[in-house]
């Protein structure tokens, strides 16, 4: 049986990206199962972009 990964992002930064993306009554009617992979794609996408910016060094603004 394969072990389960925790996840490294928490839930409520999933529904804050969600939102800001538009299909958070989608995640909160159907859960993971019913967001489409491009959105999926989408919030991981952003969630990369956010941890860039708060890396710390980085000067990008």
């Amino acid at each position: 049986m394969s072990k389960r990964r925790n996840s490294i992002m928490s839930y409520q930064l999933k529904e804050q990206i969600a939102q800001e993306l538009g299909f958070a009554g989608t995640l909160q009617q159907e859960g993971f199962g019913g967001v489409s992979s491009r959105d999926c794609g989408n919030m991981v996408k952003m969630a990369i972009e956010l941890a860039e910016r708060n890396l710390p060094g980085n000067n990008m603004t």
